[in-house]
């Protein structure tokens, strides 16, 4: 009888200690995972606060040094108008028919380049307090002869009015000349430009539009 009382003591005992551990346990693994979660939300919420204003620097206008000379807003004021004939002349194109895919497939990669840096150099403009120039004003006269490289009026009716292939030639061989001069007004802005990121971007269209002349010529060749 006493070795049976001893036994059920010795039970009950171990029974007891177990609950409880597995209490203790429990409540140890509840107090971390509720402390956790409003640790890792306010960890959260400490990343999102600081990426916001970060996100917000890097916008556009203040992207753009106000640092500048005249050669930028010069590159800038005359690099706008002919991007934009040269989306001009792409959208042109892509409007007629029987066009060499390969051609129009490159036309439209001028309009999807030149865009958005129409869009960037408009910024820039607008970061220095400076007025783009209007319907091509001060470009007269720039013909592809010119240091410019702009299409003059004639330049564009004789591409308006060609069709098939030899429109897709025509455009080639404008197009081409047209990024030649592109060329050269970048380089003047990366030898006398102020502002960086003006100087990067004309360093951006130098690296394109030459890979580009390569392109055309590549494309002329096969018509």
């Amino acid at each position: 009888m006493k070795r049976n009382t001893t036994t059920l003591a010795a039970l009950t005992l171990a029974s007891a200690l177990a609950l409880t551990a597995c209490g203790g346990t429990g409540a140890e693994d509840n107090g971390a995972g509720s402390e956790s979660t409003p640790a890792t939300s306010s960890a959260a919420a400490t990343s999102t606060d600081t990426a916001t204003p970060s996100a917000t620097a890097t916008g556009s206008a203040e992207e753009i040094s106000a640092e500048h000379n005249d050669a930028d807003v010069m590159f800038a004021q005359m690099m706008l108008p002919h991007h934009e004939q040269a989306v001009q002349m792409s959208e042109m194109l892509l409007a007629k028919d029987d066009i060499p895919t390969e051609v129009a497939d490159f036309a439209q990669q001028v309009i999807d380049a030149q865009g958005p840096e129409i869009e960037r150099m408009n910024a820039m403009l607008a970061a220095w307090d400076a007025e783009p120039m209007g319907d091509m004003e001060g470009m007269e006269g720039m013909d592809h002869g010119g240091m410019s490289g702009m299409m003059s009026e004639e330049d564009l009716a004789a591409l308006e009015e060609a069709q098939g292939t030899e429109a897709a030639r025509l455009y080639l061989e404008q197009m081409t000349a047209h990024h030649e001069g592109a060329v050269e007004m970048a380089q003047d802005q990366v030898d006398n430009g102020q502002n960086p990121q003006a100087v990067a971007l004309a360093e951006q269209v130098i690296t394109a539009q030459e890979a580009e002349i390569a392109e055309m010529e590549q494309m002329l060749g096969n018509l």
